[in-house]
């Protein structure tokens, strides 16, 4: 009888445990969302942290923002856009899901929406996107779950919605109304060095970019400039490079009195002195003119 009792007791505790685990869960501000583990290498994005994304990720975010700036959507279209791709692909171009599904907006190849070699690419499945979503009438009157649904037509169509804070947060950094608002730890080796990791980064940006691709310019074989018509647009640049400095082999980044590097994975204020430029090696920079900066070869 009283190892009956011990094992009912510990039995009431297991479901007063397992009861305190669901309601922890369900109370939590952001929905039903477990902890995700941080890995060594990951970005934040907002003046505050508010969001923390694997590199994979926040390249994607990038490419997401950088085709709808080039598109020359509202922010609300591109808040949109990574709500959606949060919730169909968590922000990772998959190459499957449901059914025919491919990619960062899981879109089907049987519905239209391209090939499945046109919907792996992360550029055309963002315009393809934008372009629905400009279809949709009054879009930029509904909810984000609402326009959200009127382009997927998912059988989840309220799930949309517990993204939108952090599809806000991305947006409003990754459009450039944040200064230094997007960080990215990097301790993994680069892929490329030198000149040829410069040709990379060139290309990849121009895959992003297009036409409204900055004008890049080398000044050292590991360091280039690139001119921006204004503040917000060279933020909006210089996010979306350290998005893709895993791809670009960059260690740094400066832009305004701010430089990042890939070391200390933050923005940090560059003495007045040096203010306008990456080493001493640099030549001074106008203030319209971001700098990249890569690793440089053989070291």
């Amino acid at each position: 009888m009283r190892a009956r009792a011990i094992i009912a007791t510990f039995a009431v505790l297991a479901v007063f445990g397992l009861v305190g685990v669901v309601i922890w869960t369900l109370s939590s501000p952001r929905g039903i969302r477990a902890p995700l583990p941080i890995p060594t290498d990951y970005c934040t994005a907002g003046a505050h942290a508010e969001v923390t994304l694997s590199l994979d990720q926040m390249a994607n975010a990038a490419t997401i923002t950088a085709v709808g700036i080039r598109r020359g959507v509202p922010e609300r279209a591109v808040t949109i856009a990574l709500a959606t791709a949060m919730q169909e692909s968590k922000l990772t171009n998959l190459d499957g899901g449901d059914r025919d599904s491919i990619g960062l907006f899981q879109q089907r190849p049987s519905q239209g929406w391209g090939t499945a070699a046109q919907i792996a690419d992360p550029r055309y499945a963002a315009g393809r996107f934008y372009a629905a979503l400009e279809h949709v009438p009054n879009w930029t009157k509904l909810s984000v779950t609402a326009a959200a649904q009127a382009v997927q037509h998912s059988s989840f169509p309220h799930a949309y919605q517990r993204w939108s804070i952090d599809a806000q947060v991305l947006s409003t950094t990754l459009m450039g109304d944040k200064s230094a608002a997007v960080t990215c730890v990097v301790s993994a080796k680069p892929q490329s060095r030198g000149p040829q990791a410069v040709e990379d980064l060139t290309s990849i940006m121009r895959h992003d970019w297009g036409d409204s691709t900055p004008s890049v310019r080398a000044i050292t074989p590991d360091s280039v400039t690139l001119a921006v018509p204004g503040t917000r647009a060279g933020w909006q640049y210089a996010h979306w490079l350290v998005a893709h400095a895993s791809e670009g082999g960059l260690q740094r980044v400066q832009f305004g009195n701010f430089a990042w590097t890939a070391k200390t994975g933050a923005w940090k204020p560059v003495p007045r002195q040096s203010a306008r430029s990456v080493t001493s090696d640099v030549a001074a920079a106008p203030d319209n003119t971001l700098v990249a900066q890569v690793y440089a070869a053989g070291k």
